[in-house]
Formats: structure tokens, sequence, C-alpha cells
């Protein structure tokens, strides 16, 4: 047996325990995903950089933890009710094996993920739902997670960012779906009546429930480019109504011309309007509690 040839010197990158150089023939099996918009592939490495956004200006769907990574500040999100899982209920047929495919496919818990975090040194609490996880609809744990959110929100003096993206409520879980509707909608109000701030982004898709709930009850409501943003879908209000609808009904941008949200921004600039939101806001806060306290110390030197 020769070994001279385990001692010989490193002859590429590899061996000197370097970064492997891709070869011609790796790179063009990189995964791709094809713009349903200008049909363009582009490698999956090259759209994360670009925050999952199109040369053209397509916006992909992104899931919780992407986005929370793109908008806190590193290593200042921490997450609360992690581990609240969703059950079968009404034992509704094959719902089980759904959640189950739902949780190994996106390796989350539930449709959405909330917590605390930092936006640019501004503090907040946060949500983001996941259309990959049953279409992002609203069940039971879904509801309760977010209305837990603003509670702790409410309590702890925080803004809330919420981003939506949902098909609606989740239809195994019958009534006890829509009844998250009222509870959620509840929590944002008492939120509110506390003075404090709330923003929700529409993504593609926020439908059905969720619409009709939570989703429309920020302050100032924002969305990404070319969202889809309705409760019904189109053919059914048209069956219903017997009338065309017009080009682009349920897209963010008639929305946006139709006074039913507040502003649309593209994913590049999100992080930066909702920092400027939350100091703003922040500090209209401080100045609401210097106010409070300087007619505290009036009132007791009128005493």
């Amino acid at each position: 047996m020769n070994l001279m040839g385990l001692f010989r010197s490193p002859q590429n990158e590899l061996e000197k325990g370097g970064k492997q150089l891709k070869n011609p023939q790796e790179e063009q099996h990189e995964i791709t995903m094809t713009c349903p918009k200008c049909g363009t592939q582009t490698p999956v490495s090259e759209l994360w950089d670009d925050l999952n956004v199109c040369r053209c200006g397509y916006h992909f769907r992104m899931t919780a933890r992407q986005r929370i990574s793109f908008l806190a500040d590193d290593d200042t999100f921490t997450e609360l009710d992690a581990d609240m899982t969703s059950h079968d209920i009404l034992e509704f047929p094959n719902y089980e094996n759904k959640l189950k495919s739902a949780r190994l496919a996106t390796r989350e818990k539930e449709a959405v993920v909330c917590g605390t975090a930092k936006v640019m040194g501004e503090d907040c609490a946060v949500f983001c739902m996941d259309p990959h996880f049953m279409m992002g609809s609203m069940g039971t744990v879904v509801g309760e997670k977010i209305t837990r959110l603003f509670e702790y929100a409410t309590e702890h003096r925080l803004s809330v960012i919420g981003f939506t993206a949902a098909g609606g409520a989740r239809m195994q879980e019958g009534i006890l779906s829509l009844m998250q509707m009222a509870k959620t909608s509840g929590a944002v109000r008492l939120h509110s009546d506390a003075g404090l701030f709330y923003l929700t982004v529409l993504t593609d898709p926020t439908t059905g429930g969720v619409t009709a709930s939570f989703a429309m009850d920020g302050d100032v409501i924002m969305a990404e480019p070319d969202a889809m943003v309705g409760f019904a879908g189109a053919r059914v209000i048209e069956q219903t109504i017997r009338k065309k609808l017009p080009e682009g009904f349920q897209r963010a941008e008639f929305l946006l011309e139709h006074g039913f949200i507040d502003l649309i921004t593209p994913r590049s600039r999100q992080r930066e309007v909702i920092a400027r939101l939350l100091r703003l806001h922040n500090e209209g806060k401080q100045d609401a509690c210097v106010q409070q306290a300087d007619a505290g110390e009036t009132k007791e030197a009128e005493a």
C-alpha cells in the first residue's frame, strides 16, 4: 500500500478546509423559481438576497420566519406562545392528517408566529401569518395567539405590527373558527382604547374572516404591491350580484385608489417605513406621558 498519497499537499480549496468552489454544472442545477408575472427563472439564493422579490417587482410569498428575520433587528425576536397547537375538536374528517402534513411541511406548529422584537431599535409586538400552513387559515389557536399578543402588548404598552396572509377562517373548526373574528377584534379594540398603535401589513393573499376582522382594524393599513385582499372570491361575488367586477377589483392598487388602505410599500422599504411609524408613535407616547406628569405636578402644587 502506497502511503505517500496520504501526506500530499492540498490540491484545492476543499482539501484546505475552505469553501467548496462551484463548478458550472452545479450552478446549472441550482433550484430556481419561475415568476408567474414575467416568466423569469431566478435562483432561489438570488431571490432570497432580494427579499423574495423578482426583478420585475413580483413579490413571492414568504414564510412567517422569513418575514421576522427580514423585519426584526438581529437577536431581538422573542417568541410568545410557541407551543400552542390545534386539535381536531369537531372530529372533522381528515383534519388531523392535514394538521400533521402542515406541521411537517412548514416546521411550524400553527399558521401564525407571535412575539416581541425591535425594528431599527424600536420596540414592538409582532405577528406573522404563514400562507404555507393550511393557507394561513384562522382556527381557534391562531385567534387565541393573536388575542394573547394584543393583550400582552396592551399590558406592556407596545405597538403591534401584524403581517396578514390567510385564506380566511378554518372550515374544519366550524363556528369555533368564526368566533375568532369577534375575539381578535375585541382585543384590538382594547389595545386601541389604551392609546396604542397597530399597523397591519396585508400580503398576498389576505381574504375571508381575517379580512373581516383584525386585518382591517389597523390604525394604519399597509399592503404589498399587487396583494390580493378581499372577503369572498371574485366569482362568488359576480354570481351573487350578477355583474362583472372591475379589473383588479381585489388588488392592493384598487383598494388604495378607493380608500380601503393607506399605502402600498414594496418589501425593500417596509422595514424603514415601519420603523419610522413606530418612532413617530413612540415619540408621541413619550410626549403624552410628560404632559400627564406635568398635569399631575400642577394639581399637587395647587392643592
